[in-house]
């Protein structure tokens, strides 16, 4: 924050405290309206000084740190003295049907305990731009924070992450990393390690004696790269040569080319005498073990295969061995950056990386002899 940035913020708090030991409380809208300022800036500064200890905050505005000082004609009346909610985060997702409804239920869990509730709203991974959506969020006065897994792929994005990086509202991505700017500046986020949870994987693979251990990602899963970089640096780590087995990307399931796609992993894990496979995500596991099955191969006596996501690899037959992302934490994780920013608006940016979880189960074995 620069010297002039300081500067207003002090006089905005220092008029916020005058008004509040004039009048005994204060509401969001009226100071807006008094003093010309964004009901988000004013939350951020009602914010801080709860942190001071110099107010209480309170539904839609603040009063006093303790009642006793209040007069008896100023007493809030119609304002609870424990508030729920003192306002809200805006979340935007790319899909509301899978991965991701546990990291909002998470998320809504963390804001309840910080005083916020969790205004969501769903996007896709095919968005052209997420900024409309945003800006949409936005436009309600209660939204004090943005919660956001924006397309990084998207012809938008950039312009989408600087817009995000220039507004007067605090910003946490979730499952995605940016820089803005010449300096690289980093935009706060929450970050499952998926790149480490390959890698779990893959020594999983190697302890029980497999040799060659193949990669199926998902075409168009914006996981699917660190997913990849992971099972690379396993490799290297154990010894395991990756020219030497199946390293393919497949498409979505039931779009064209995906039987094909499928037998053709078959095809080359026979072909180079690959015992073991990693592949993301659950779906396209599930589909490659019914395949194998169909054409002879036994998972896991004659093929063992792990799932990435563990979002339903647990119900499969033979229950699938799976790396889980630890999706409710990363909601929670994402809401606590964010109350912490409005709490401290001067803090340095955070990036928070947390671990996944391999979760053994039936399909991986040691290889057949």
């Amino acid at each position: 924050m620069s010297a002039e940035s300081r500067t207003l913020a002090a006089k905005r708090r220092a008029s916020i405290l005058e008004a509040l030991h004039r009048d005994g409380m204060v509401r969001i809208s009226d100071l807006s309206d008094r003093m010309g300022v964004t009901a988000v800036t004013l939350r951020r500064d009602i914010a801080h000084l709860d942190g001071e200890g110099l107010l209480r905050r309170v539904h839609g505005g603040a009063t006093l740190p303790t009642a006793e000082l209040l007069p008896p004609a100023a007493q809030p009346l119609d304002l609870p003295a424990e508030p729920a909610y003192f306002g809200a985060a805006g979340m935007l997702v790319p899909s509301l049907d899978y991965y991701w409804p546990e990291v909002v239920r998470g998320a809504e869990e963390e804001a309840s305990a910080n005083g916020l509730r969790i205004l969501l709203r769903g996007s896709s991974y095919e968005s052209a731009d997420d900024r409309p959506q945003l800006e949409r969020l936005l436009d309600n006065e209660d939204v004090c924070g943005l919660i956001a897994a924006p397309s990084l792929t998207a012809p938008s994005a950039a312009a989408t992450i600087e817009w995000l990086s220039t507004i007067d509202t605090p910003v946490v991505l979730v499952e995605r990393v940016a820089t803005v700017g010449p300096r690289q500046a980093v935009v706060e986020s929450v970050v499952s390690d998926h790149a480490l949870g390959a890698a779990m994987a893959v020594h999983h693979l190697v302890s029980l004696g497999h040799r060659k251990v193949g990669m199926v990602t998902s075409e168009h899963s914006p996981t699917s790269p660190h997913v990849h970089r992971g099972w690379l640096d396993a490799c290297a780590e154990t010894g395991l040569d990756p020219r030497s087995t199946v390293d393919t990307a497949v498409p979505a399931p039931g779009t064209p080319g995906w039987d094909t796609a499928l037998d053709g992993v078959l095809d080359g894990l026979a072909a180079t005498g690959t015992t073991a496979v990693l592949v993301h995500a659950d779906t396209e596991a599930m589909a490659l073990v019914q395949r194998a099955e169909q054409r002879g191969i036994q998972v896991p006596a004659g093929l063992s295969v792990v799932a990435y996501d563990d979002e339903v690899a647990a119900l499969f037959t033979p229950a699938l061995t799976a790396v889980r992302p630890a999706r409710r934490s990363i909601g929670r994780a994402a809401v606590s950056l964010l109350a912490a920013r409005l709490h401290d608006p001067d803090r340095p940016s955070h990036r928070v990386v947390i671990t996944p979880s391999l979760r053994v189960r039936g399909s991986s074995v040691p290889p057949p002899d």
